[in-house]
């Protein structure tokens, strides 16, 4: 296991790319940043997050442009200029390496494509951590709502055998997340989620991630997903208190425990597991974590 120390540096290094990615990032400056020589800085840097700090910067920015590009009338050249790309012609060409297609083909498609998505280094590391010393889950206070969910697609990448987000990154990678961010045609955020076995075709897992589209979506279905009807159906909708963001894991499994062992028919419902897929919403600490299950009114 990498040091606590190792960790935070490269941690430090993240938020400092992330408050800073519009202006000028030097190696020196991250060194600053972390409290180490700017040799040592880019070593660890490469060795926790597998990229190189330019590289990884060079992404990351190119993901935020690809953004631009599809919510904002914006000219590819003023993009360029915005993310210190020194010319348009460099930008496109940098653009076309990381996407597959000039930025000009996709502001005028913009169809899915595979954003860079970073996860911050501590939280993951934090996570083994957890997971090894079997840290016990969190206690507090759950607000629960039902919702209305309209008929509606869902755009989705089924895992072989994954039961969970980590199992399912370990087969599928954590390149889905940002694909499914980069739809624009996205009802809601992207979710993971689990299927019942009338939306499982024989030999995919259960836990799958994927995102809602209208009924009526007719845009690209990249290679390897799969697009499916989902039906007008009711979710009781769980989230708990904010908590801090390194104890995600131990979030998600106190809530999975009380929804669990909740019984719906205090609120006049009962559960309804073949209708429609429970999902999880990405974990933010700030507004806690929450996930939904599938229910129908009591007669």
């Amino acid at each position: 296991m990498e040091s606590r120390e190792q960790i935070n540096a490269v941690w430090q290094m993240q938020n400092y790319i992330e408050g800073h990615l519009d202006e000028p990032i030097t190696l020196h400056a991250l060194a600053k940043s972390a409290g180490y020589s700017p040799w040592h800085c880019a070593r660890i840097f490469k060795e926790l997050t597998g990229k190189a700090p330019f590289e990884y910067i060079r992404m990351y920015r190119l993901s935020k442009a690809a953004m631009e590009l599809r919510d904002n009338d914006i000219k590819v050249v003023d993009v360029a200029m915005d993310f210190l790309f020194d010319s348009h012609e460099g930008f496109t060409r940098a653009f076309r390496r990381q996407f597959g297609m000039s930025p000009n083909e996709y502001k005028k498609n913009t169809p899915p494509i595979y954003l860079f998505h970073p996860w911050s280094i501590r939280e993951y590391y934090y996570w083994l951590r957890d997971m090894q010393e079997d840290a016990p889950p969190l206690s507090g206070d759950f607000f629960i709502q039902v919702r209305n969910f309209p008929k509606r697609k869902l755009l989705l990448k089924r895992g072989v055998s994954s039961d969970d987000y980590f199992s399912y990154s370990n087969e599928n990678g954590c390149d889905v997340w940002g694909l499914l961010c980069s739809v624009k045609e996205a009802l809601y955020e992207p979710v993971g989620l689990w299927l019942p076995d009338t939306l499982r075709p024989p030999g995919t897992s259960r836990y799958a991630q994927g995102v809602e589209l209208p009924e009526d979506y007719g845009g690209t279905i990249p290679e390897g997903f799969d697009l499916i009807d989902l039906p007008e159906c009711k979710m009781m909708m769980f989230q708990s208190a904010p908590y801090d963001d390194l104890h995600f894991e131990e979030a998600i499994l106190n809530l999975s425990q009380i929804i669990d062992a909740y019984d719906p028919t205090r609120s006049g419902y009962e559960w309804a597991d073949e209708a429609a897929p429970r999902f999880q919403l990405d974990p933010q600490g700030w507004r806690g974590y929450i996930e939904a299950r599938p229910v129908r009114e009591l007669p």
